[in-house]
């Protein structure tokens, strides 16, 4: 495995953490809170909505 310099090593972190930050946090929250939303619609479709 070749070693980076470090300039080449400070552009590889800095992409890494935009990619993280601008795509990846971002896609993976809608996911997670859409798939929770799908998940209470359903269960509220079978067992029917909460009552108090």
């Amino acid at each position: 495995m070749e070693s980076k310099t470090p300039d080449k090593q400070k552009e590889y972190e800095r992409n890494t953490f935009i990619f993280l930050t601008v795509f990846l946090a971002p896609i993976l929250s809608i996911f997670i809170v859409g798939g929770f939303g799908f998940l209470v619609w359903i269960s509220q479709m079978i067992f029917g909505p909460p009552t108090a």
